[in-house]
């Protein structure tokens, strides 16, 4: 028989009663039942229940040994009683009789429980990470990331793409975020850069003619912490595509993206068709460019029942500024005062002076601002936005790009308070058509809203005649460039890229980048695009984002196996860390330490 094992926790049957079997692994929990001994051992696979007498000469041994000590145990497999079957384990119907002990590694006190799912503090999970992989909904969490990171895969080779391996030393780029700087010891006081994305290696793939490329790609950004990304590190199928246009992109990778959601949905409905938004409607709707489409509520302009009104504060701000509109956030099933006072005390938490409601009842509407705009007005809310007794609905007012993104925040709010979100379905949509370029008010300029390789619409005769009519034109120029949302979180990004070179360096230009600069740059790009590059595009899905989705986590350090916590540090291998002296001499550097601003 194998020394550590004949079978694996989660084998034995009804059909090996009466046979001898070995098994190893961690000691997942003990009870004492009237003198009877039970240990329930874990491995990877599952759990078997083990007994023995008092009289065994194991008794002792195992009655001292703590839980999460790693041990071998040699038996008989004997037949439960009737009672004692456990119809939800596998091995449910048998136990093994203990025959023989040996302990391979013996567990100090546990500086957190590994039985169960209690709440712990993160510092400890994060610092014994390798205690918290062994809880059950971890451990199932990563072996489904193994499955699905597996599954795309395969899908993306059934698809016809090739998986290219890209360089983690590369040069820094544009990606939107600090780069981690690799000091150089053969250069010394140069660096390397290690990747935001693989994107300009993907690109110079297609410019030499694979076609179509994939991979699961680490990216690397040194960013301030933010909620729906890991910080450092974070995974992504990235993906390029040659000889297409936006919609070869959509109906290639739409039916890969379905299909990994579906086959590991456990039977919760997905998007059958994806709908295509546009990024000014999903803005105007949803007040968000990522929406959550569970939440039926969808917020419409309704300025012309304000303008002129009895309202003075929303009719005065309409008639100063032509550019102030009022929007509407229905709330179907919120027509009661003490609710619409709930959402107006939650919007002056988050610093607004209000939220401005009517509330239906009786046929009629009801609170301050019908008051003031009077029933006529008031009716022909009602009427546009498709509202009954018993809803309600609220205003935001003033410049919308000043206020979209609270309006989007009290959408959330209202569709989450009134239980209007259907948690039991995964909705799936493109929103398309972003802007071009942003205005960057820190540095007073034109700046890329989105992905810098992308190709403007309309190409080089757009940009030119953009420029030329000002900046309103240049911000209202829109990319060939979309995402790719999942229940209210961005799950993937792309656009069809800027291959020609002049155009190129006109799309830079206007962000004060001139040739020089861009030539130096990206002079890689530039270079191929020179040599004949084919029309091409692509998009990059996080990983680790729709593996969080797929198991219902709430925090994307449940779906990884090694994170960091929220400020970039590594609990368990105490990283980052001091360098040695020596390794400062070898790459020629020394560190200064900035002293902390004086507030």
């Amino acid at each position: 028989m194998h020394a550590y094992r004949s079978h694996t926790c989660a084998q034995l049957r009804a059909s090996d009663v009466d046979t001898t079997a070995r098994i190893s692994g961690w000691i997942h929990r003990k009870r004492d039942h009237g003198g009877l001994l039970f240990i329930d051992l874990r491995d990877h696979y599952g759990l078997t229940q083990c007994v023995l007498e008092p009289e065994s000469p194991h008794f002792e041994l195992l009655e001292r040994a703590r839980v999460e000590s790693v041990i071998t145990i040699t038996g008989k497999v004997v037949a439960r009683s009737a009672e004692a079957i456990n119809p939800n384990l596998p091995t449910g119907e048998v136990e093994l009789r203990v025959e023989d002990v040996a302990v391979q590694s013996a567990a100090e006190e546990l500086p957190m429980p590994v039985f169960g799912e209690p709440e712990w503090a993160e510092e400890v999970r994060l610092k014994y990470r390798f205690l918290d992989l062994r809880r059950e909904t971890l451990h199932s969490n990563i072996m489904s990331r193994v499955a699905i990171i597996r599954a795309m895969r395969d899908k993306m080779a059934a698809a016809g793409f090739f998986e290219f391996a890209t360089p983690i030393l590369t040069a820094s780029s544009p990606e939107g975020a600090r780069d981690f700087l690799v000091p150089s010891r053969i250069h010394p006081g140069e660096f390397y850069a290690l990747p935001q994305a693989p994107q300009q290696y993907k690109q110079l793939l297609m410019v030499s003619g694979f076609d179509r490329y994939f991979q699961i790609a680490p990216c690397f950004r040194d960013e301030d912490p933010r909620a729906d990304r890991l910080p450092g590190e974070f995974y992504q199928l990235d993906v390029e595509m040659s000889f297409v246009e936006e919609e070869d992109v959509f109906t290639t990778m739409e039916p890969v993206i379905r299909s990994v959601f579906e086959d590991f949905a456990e039977g919760k409905p997905v998007t059958a068709e994806f709908p295509r938004i546009p990024y000014d409607v999903a803005m105007a709707k949803y007040g968000s460019d990522k929406p959550d489409l569970r939440n039926p509520i969808e917020m419409q302009n309704v300025t012309e029942h304000f303008a002129g009104s009895g309202f003075k504060i929303f009719a005065g701000m309409i008639e100063k500024n032509p550019k102030v509109e009022v929007w509407a956030i229905p709330g179907p099933s919120g027509g009661s005062r003490a609710f619409c006072d709930r959402m107006n005390s939650w919007a002056q938490k988050e610093g607004q002076p209000g939220l401005g409601y009517i509330f239906f009842r009786d046929g009629e509407g009801a609170g301050p601002v019908a008051k003031n705009i009077g029933e006529e007005r008031t009716a022909a809310i009602r009427n546009q936005l498709g509202l009954e007794d018993g809803d309600a609905v609220f205003f935001v007012a003033g410049v919308p790009k000043d206020f979209v993104s609270f309006a989007g925040k009290a959408r959330d709010r209202v569709g989450s308070e009134l239980n209007l979100i259907d948690e039991d379905r995964f909705a799936l949509c493109w929103i398309v058509d972003f802007p071009m370029y942003e205005w960057d008010e820190e540095n007073k300029k034109v700046e890329f809203s989105h992905n810098p390789f992308s190709m403007p619409k309309g190409g080089m005769a757009a940009l030119e005649a953009a420029e030329a009519e000002g900046t309103d034109a240049l911000l209202a120029l829109k990319a060939q460039q979309y995402d790719l949302v999942c229940n209210g979180f961005e799950i993937a990004s792309g656009s069809i890229r800027n291959h020609i070179p002049e155009t190129m360096i006109k799309a830079f230009g206007i962000t004060g980048l001139g040739p020089d600069v861009v030539k130096e740059r990206f002079g890689a790009l530039y270079r191929a695009f020179k040599y004949g590059a084919p029309p091409h595009g692509g998009m990059a899905a996080g990983v680790d984002r729709i593996v969080m989705l797929l198991v219902g986590a709430k925090n994307l350090r449940e779906v990884c196996v090694f994170p960091m916590n929220q400020q970039a540090a590594d609990l368990l291998m105490n990283a980052p860390a001091k360098a040695d002296p020596q390794q400062l001499k070898d790459l020629s550097l020394r560190v200064v330490v900035q002293e902390p601003k004086k507030s």
